[in-house]
């Protein structure tokens, strides 16, 4: 099969027989694919798409480029789910949903990633809990997920390797912002994990990589569809980030948020809206309930007995963390030294927030990486954050910044207010829910 003969294909317009793309996935895989065919492959597919034929094929060949893994749903007893995000600022939804599904009878395998620029990334949340192994072998991984219900971990190095060296090829050739590779990419990683359902958190807005409603829409009907195409019932919800969600966000701070939603003590009722949503959309595809309404009654069950709670403290344990963490959390999670509330220069209600910038201003304190080499700092973030509607003034900050040093929060307190717009209208919040997205033709 030669390499060019395929690419020059694709540049051209024409569509490539899954045989193809299976070639070229297996050049990537070994080595004899060059970068130069890696990138002029992702350019010509960037400019000239891929059909929903193509990404099927092209999502089956990177999920078999490693290891799959195999799950037998009746040795465990219940099915093998999992959830994923486009990510957002304060987004510790996978955090509450994995030991809630959990819970109500399901098993998350549940592959996670790291921050990826402006937003932040569910493993390095949780490494901001002293002792948790994000990278178990895989027998432990797989012990985990039996005995507990729910184990996040990493990508490891045999899963989806060929999509591992594609996505560093288009990083450095102006190609991440093509559907179907993303499509493609999310997909080949969750195939790999052995799931029987998956749902999708699209996010929309201004703190998302897909800023309007129409581009998430688009991005979740080509992941649900492919997903279909590819043997993997797949529903996916477009929500909203042109807000924090949530009320925190920071590593140490948005798992201190994740103990309180579990344990009771405090639940953002957005951040609640689309936790139940995305779990009820689980339950009823892993036929642990008959109707959207039964699926979020028995999740608010799994709060209210404290068993969700029960088993994010179980995962955490086993994952080597403390095993005390909900009830000694500020014992446990590093406190930035210095706090700021910052107050509007005019009072008002917020009418709009650049969310990107949160995003950007925590990780100029030192919550993110510009390199993959820099250190994350746990501590720093934000909370105490308004959302749209809220009134802020000088007794109601726009959030609370943790920072290492005044100067830093100094800085940051500027820029958070120019992320602000305030309003003497009323205002009313937006839903957190936007859409619901299911496959265009059922299996």
């Amino acid at each position: 099969m030669i390499l060019q003969e395929i690419i020059r294909r694709k540049r051209d317009g024409e569509s490539l027989f899954g045989s193809e793309i299976n070639g070229i996935v297996s050049a990537i895989t070994d080595g004899s694919a060059t970068e130069g065919q890696i990138g002029a492959f992702a350019m010509a597919s960037f400019i000239r798409g891929l059909n929903t034929n193509e990404t099927v094929s092209l999502t089956t060949a990177m999920r078999d480029s490693g290891d799959v893994l195999r799950w037998d749903p009746d040795a465990l007893g219940g099915p093998v789910l999992d959830k994923h995000s486009s990510g957002g600022i304060g987004d510790k939804v996978s955090l509450m949903l994995a030991p809630m599904v959990a819970a109500a009878g399901g098993f998350v395998p549940m592959i996670s990633g790291r921050g990826l620029g402006h937003t932040g990334g569910t493993l390095d949340k949780l490494e901001s809990i002293p002792g948790y192994d994000v990278s178990p072998d895989p027998q432990r991984f797989q012990k985990i997920v039996a005995s507990v219900g729910c184990s996040i971990i990493g990508q490891t190095e045999n899963l989806a390797p060929a999509d591992r060296r594609l996505y560093a090829v288009r990083d450095i050739t102006g190609t991440v912002e093509s559907i179907p590779l993303i499509t493609a990419s999310i997909l080949s990683k969750k195939l790999a994990a052995g799931l029987g359902g998956l749902v999708m958190d699209i996010k929309a807005g201004s703190g998302a990589f897909m800023s309007t409603v129409d581009d998430a829409r688009a991005l979740a009907q080509s992941i649900v569809n492919v997903a279909q195409g590819a043997g993997l019932p797949t529903t996916a919800l477009v929500t909203d980030m042109g807000q924090v969600l949530g009320d925190r966000a920071g590593h140490s701070l948005e798992i201190a948020e994740t103990v309180e939603y579990l344990t009771g003590k405090k639940r953002d009722p957005r951040l609640h809206a689309v936790v139940i949503e995305l779990g009820a959309e689980l339950l009823l595809t892993g036929g642990l309930a008959e109707t959207m309404d039964d699926a979020r009654t028995k999740l608010e069950a799994t709060l209210a007995t404290g068993s969700a709670a029960e088993r994010f403290g179980r995962m955490v344990a086993e994952h080597g963390g403390p095993t005390d963490l909900l009830n000694n959390t500020k014992g446990h999670l590093a406190a930035a030294p210095i706090t700021m509330a910052v107050h509007p220069d005019k009072p008002g209600r917020i009418e709009k927030i650049n969310a990107r910038e949160y995003g950007l201003i925590i990780l100029e304190l030192g919550g993110g990486r510009r390199t993959a080499a820099d250190k994350i700092d746990p501590a720093v973030g934000i909370s105490k954050a308004a959302g749209i509607g809220d009134r802020v003034d000088r007794e109601r900050p726009i959030a609370v910044l943790h920072a290492r040093d005044k100067a830093a929060a100094i800085k940051a307190a500027g820029a958070l207010k120019k992320a602000v717009t305030t309003t003497d209208a009323k205002l009313e919040a937006p839903s957190a829910l936007i859409d619901r997205i299911a496959a265009e033709t059922p299996a």
